[in-house]
């Protein structure tokens, strides 16, 4: 089943990457542009970190092992 706002996403990405002949810096440079274009302020955000708890001696399952 295809959604028909992905495609049009997808649609409008690979014309972008064909008009800057998939050149990822001018690609990014004209996306950064037009980000400061629009006025909006642009937050960033420090990447969560997950906390990691011991293994449940209930749910029946191992800990994984290192290869």
């Amino acid at each position: 089943m295809k959604d028909p706002i992905v495609e049009e996403v997808r649609k409008h990405r690979t014309e972008h990457t064909r008009q800057f002949r998939g050149d990822l810096k001018a690609i990014c440079a004209d996306l950064r542009s037009v980000q400061k274009a629009s006025g909006f302020k642009v937050v960033r955000l420090s990447p969560k970190r997950l906390r990691v708890s011991a293994p449940s001696s209930r749910s029946g399952r191992r800990p994984l092992q290192p290869c």
